[in-house]
């Protein structure tokens, strides 16, 4: 039966390390492992979880955008699990944005990521994917994919001052949602 998985935090050497290329994507256990992968990333608000997350060193995470209290701006997509997923292509454009983890609670920074990539990764059945990703989705994929590698965002972040608390982001969130509205109604 799937369940939902304790997310692991900074400090854990797990997220640290680097994850193992999957050789049976039908496997039983790694099956359950992104059923659960699932049920968790929904029941904690995120919009993507990689397996390094719950202590899994397994090339595999969950891309789902959705709003949410966490991310009330974010696109509506059907979560898609990435098994060995690569990233193919990328543009030359870099764009700083926003980025939160569900690794590293109470922190918000600003991270360069390119802003359009094709990537291929397996799918649940084991056949191949090649798609091209942008935005936000785009940053969902590179922020997880570093987890395979023992990266977090605070390590992307290029100033200190490009951090802030959760509660200054939400904030900062809802006084640009305020202004936005209050502009469009000039």
């Amino acid at each position: 039966m799937s369940e939902s998985l304790p997310v692991i935090k900074l400090g854990n050497p797990t997220l640290r390390q680097s994850s193992s290329f999957i050789t049976n994507v039908k496997d039983a256990h790694i099956q359950k492992l992104i059923n659960d992968l699932m049920i968790t990333v929904k029941e904690t608000n995120g919009v993507g979880i990689a397996a390094p997350q719950v202590a899994e060193l397994h090339r595999l995470f969950i891309v789902a955008s959705r709003p949410n209290p966490r991310y009330p701006n974010a696109p509506l997509m059907e979560p898609i699990a990435m098994i060995n997923p690569k990233i193919i292509e990328h543009s030359m454009e870099t764009v700083k944005g926003w980025e939160g983890c569900l690794s590293v609670p109470g922190i918000r920074g600003k991270v360069p990521r390119y802003q359009s990539i094709i990537v291929e990764y397996t799918d649940i059945n084991g056949d191949l994917k090649n798609v091209q990703l942008v935005d936000f989705v785009a940053r969902i994929f590179q922020h997880e994919y570093d987890h395979l590698d023992g990266v977090v965002f605070i390590d992307r972040v290029e100033s200190t001052k490009d951090l802030i608390s959760e509660e200054e982001y939400q904030k900062l969130q809802n006084y640009n949602a305020t202004s936005f509205q209050n502009n469009s109604q000039k």
